[in-house]
Parts: structure tokens; sequence; C-alpha cells
């Protein structure tokens, strides 16, 4: 596996449904998030503290794995319903409007290779903000479909290819994507590593049902919480060491990394409300519509569009989306879910 498909592995986390309740209140209390506070404070007392990259490597292969398991798991309990298939449907349509309006916007605010990029980061999909929002909603006790594994294994490529292909067709913009670039773009995004064994996994689960699960549940659910703890004493630090970079962005662009997650969680909200979701599927559908992808994304962009500056993308993405999701976003959405159902 090479450097890049383990970095993108960082990303594919989420989790399973629980017993029913609330919509999640106050997330900030979740020792996960507590241990990405306190990965920050660790860079701003500029403690000695380091985790090895080999230790992060596997420890991504292992949230990918255990996640996937159970998905498919409980999807074989949930079956394959019309609820299920709307629900897809709709995540499928989100994939599309929020690249597009973003890259509308955006193309304004900077240049036409770093609005493609900003929009497929923002149009795909953080997978550890949705396992932050799943872990919430569990501490809670609110139910959420198995299927929204798959929702969210789904959203995390149509953007990329989206953004490359506006880039493209948008006269006057950057065209240094073209050619074989974009099949290779389409293997990276649609068949590479983390994609792959995310969704094999959730195919064994499948396969193996309840009688597979009970063999594994000590290692993919009792051990989960300690290991995403761990993942986000990692992310904490990471995000303290873009901090930096943040102040260097336009102030419009920097409005844009808060305002542009309301707004997309909003739209899913809408769309969820519509078609009768339930309160914790609407809350998860939101959550992947709001975040922004800081790994998974980048590590095909820079490929796609090297010209883009990871310093943008990356820092407002790791820097301020992903904070502001887990420490205000998900709360948000939880809240507006539950008063509007």
């Amino acid at each position: 596996m090479t450097g890049a498909f383990a970095l993108v592995l960082a990303e594919a986390a989420a989790s399973g449904g629980s017993s029913s309740g609330a919509p999640a209140a106050l997330v900030s209390i979740s020792p996960p998030v507590l241990f990405f506070f306190l990965g920050v404070l660790v860079v701003l007392v500029r403690s000695s503290i380091s985790i090895p990259e080999a230790a992060t490597k596997l420890l991504s292969l292992y949230l990918l794995w255990a996640i996937g398991f159970k998905g498919g798991v409980e999807l074989v309990g949930s079956g394959f319903s019309i609820a299920a298939l709307k629900t897809v449907g709709l995540a499928m349509v989100l994939s599309v409007i929020v690249p597009v309006w973003g890259y509308a916007l955006l193309r304004r605010l900077v240049a036409k290779r770093d609005a493609a990029a900003l929009a497929a980061c923002y149009g795909s999909v953080s997978v550890v903000t949705f396992l932050t929002a799943c872990a919430a909603l569990d501490q809670n006790g609110t139910a959420y479909s198995g299927h929204m594994v798959a929702v969210m294994a789904l959203m995390e490529s149509p953007a990329i290819v989206l953004a490359l292909v506006m880039l493209n067709l948008d006269r006057g913009g950057d065209r240094e994507a073209q050619g074989p670039r974009l099949g290779t773009l389409l293997h990276e995004s649609l068949l590479n590593g983390p994609v792959l064994l995310l969704l094999g996994s959730i195919v064994v689960g499948i396969l193996t049902g309840e009688k597979g699960y009970a063999a594994f549940k000590p290692l993919c659910t009792d051990a989960f919480p300690g290991a995403l703890a761990f993942f986000l004493l990692d992310l904490g630090m990471m995000a303290a060491r873009r901090a930096q970079e943040i102040w260097r962005v336009p102030r419009t662009v920097l409005a844009f990394a808060v305002v542009g997650p309301l707004v997309n969680a909003g739209l899913a909200i809408a769309g969820a409300r519509q078609i009768g979701m339930s309160e914790g599927d609407a809350v998860l559908l939101a959550v992947l519509s709001a975040s922004a992808s800081y790994i998974a994304a980048p590590a095909a962009l820079r490929l796609a569009i090297p010209k883009a500056d990871p310093a943008l993308y990356v820092a407002l993405s790791l820097g301020v989306t992903f904070p502001f999701n887990i420490i205000l976003g998900i709360p948000l959405y939880a809240w507006a879910v539950k008063w509007l159902w």
C-alpha cells in the first residue's frame, strides 16, 4: 500500500446504530472530542509527545475495518428498504449540489484551481467527523440506520471528480488535469485502497451477519471508543500545527469554511425532512454534508490539480471546519433536527 493510500485511511471511520432516544446535544463533553482538545494542548505547550506514523496507519486500518464490518452486519439487520434507497438518492443529489454551488462562489474569491480544490474538499466528506457524530448519538441513545455507513462511503468520491470536470469546463480556467489524468483520478477516487477496503468490510459483514459479528464484537465494538480517542488526539495535534496557515487565508474564504458547512447541513436537513428520514439518520446526513475532507480529497487533488495551494484547502478543512463541526456543528445540527421533527 502506498503512502498516499495510508494517509487516506486516516479518514475512513464511522459507526453503527444504537437504541432510540434524542439526538446528541453536548458533543463537546464526549471523551473522544476531549482528546482532540488534548492534542491541541500538546502542540500549544510544545510538549515532546509524538505519535509514530506507523501507529497512525495501523489505527486507521483498524477503524476502517471495524466500522465497515459492523456497518455490513447492521445492513443485514435493517435490510435494503425503500427508505434506504431514498436516503442514498438524496445523498447523491447533495454530492452534486454542494461542490457545484461551492465552486460557483469560490471562483469569485480565489484562483479557479484553488476554488476547484476547495469545492472537492467540501463536497467530499470527513468520515472522522461522521464517526464523532455516531459516537455522540450512541452516547445519547439515539437510533440510526446501518445503511448510513454505505451512504458515507458513496459520498466520499463524486465531488472530487466533479470539481475537476467543472474546472476543465470553465473557459479561461486552469486546464492542468485533462486527458489521461481524469482516468487516473477516477481510479484513485473510486477504486483506491480505503474505499475498496471499507466496501469490502461491509460485504464481509453482510455475508457473515450476526454470527460473524459475535466473534469479533470485543475487537470491533468494545475497543472502538479507545481507538477513536487516540486517533482524535493525533488529529488535534495536526489541526494545531495548521493554525498558523489559517491567518494567511483571505477573510471571505475563511468565512466560507464556517458558513458553507451550515448551508450544506441546512440543505441536507431540508431534504431529509422532505423524504421522512429518522432523526438519527438526518443528523448523520447533515454531518456528512457539512464536513470537509482533509485527507482523502487532498491526496487525490495533489495528483489532479497540482498547482492548487494545499496550505489553503487543508488548512481550512482541517484547521477550521473540522473543529467547528465537532465542537459546535454537530450539536447545532442535532438541535435543528430535533426541533423540526
